[in-house]
């Protein structure tokens, strides 16, 4: 199925949001969105639907299987605009959404779906779920220039810290940090310190009066907590080629990176047992 803009989908089809969980896959251009598509396939999501600029293409057999809504993905402030619009049309279902050659991983993905996390989580009482961003690269840049190669993917093994999160009185707020690390972390002078976090509530459950903002949080604070307040609660990875692909496109950084590896890189092993291991997720009480 394909639509022409999010209104077009809203006002045609928008009783397909009405069971979840719904991924948004955000194609900000072309490279690795087929993988995307299909690792996203496999995580259980009842519906997955791609926002692509219409000169886009998708693998003809995915397209298929994806609900396809024409956008302009990289005009300002894209995310927020798609993600508030589909928000009151699907309350009371979880939304999950990423840009392309991302991909989501969760403690035991390998043989529990997603609605099962999501189900678990609703029981807890928790509507949302923490996701940390984690940075991959191609360890030969000579070999892939623009950093990305799924058979060549590394990580950084540690190198990952968190802040209490401020008010506007300088106060701490309740359950909320502000992660760091990574890629972000290490060309902190290539990157806006508006977006050096690493932390997205990339997991949520939908309800009126929501709203995403620029920095991946909400207008709820308790959304916006890493758990509730009598134990630690799952948390999810979203690994990424998004932040090596822009350093290694950008002008201003490409030339002053010759490497992303350091003595802290290992190949990703694309298992959720490494990111467990290396404490970048946690399944709190789920076992």
């Amino acid at each position: 199925m394909r639509y022409d803009g999010l209104k077009a989908f809203l006002r045609q089809d928008a009783g397909l949001l009405g069971r979840g969980p719904v991924a948004v896959i955000i194609a900000e251009d072309g490279t690795e969105l087929d993988s995307t598509i299909r690792h996203h396939l496999g995580c259980g999501f009842s519906r997955l639907l791609v926002f692509a600029a219409p000169r886009q293409s998708i693998d003809p057999a995915l397209e298929e299987a994806v609900v396809r809504i024409d956008f302009e993905t990289l005009a300002p402030k894209a995310t927020e605009t798609i993600v508030n619009g589909l928000i009151p049309a699907a309350a009371g279902q979880w939304l999950y959404y990423c840009y392309n050659a991302e991909y989501l991983f969760y403690p035991f993905c390998e043989n529990r779906t997603v609605g099962e996390m999501t189900t678990f989580s609703f029981e807890e009482r928790r509507d949302s779920i923490l996701a940390y961003v984690i940075d991959l690269y191609a360890g030969d840049l000579a070999a892939h220039p623009d950093a990305v190669s799924i058979e060549d993917a590394h990580l950084d093994r540690s190198g990952y810290y968190a802040l209490s999160r401020k008010d506007a009185w300088n106060n701490d707020l309740d359950r909320q940090h502000d992660f760091f690390g990574g890629l972000r972390w290490r060309f902190e002078e290539h990157i806006p310190k508006a977006r050096r976090k690493i932390d997205r509530i990339a997991l949520f459950r939908a309800r009126p009066g929501l709203v995403l903002r620029g920095d991946h949080t909400f207008n709820d604070p308790e959304y916006n907590t890493y758990s509730c307040p009598w134990h630690h609660n799952v948390t999810a990875a979203i690994c990424s080629f998004r932040t090596a692909k822009a350093l290694k496109r950008n002008p201003g950084s490409t030339y002053d990176i010759e490497t992303f590896r350091w003595h802290n890189s290992v190949p990703f092993e694309w298992h959720s047992r490494q990111l467990l291991d290396f404490g970048l997720m946690e399944p709190g009480q789920w076992f």
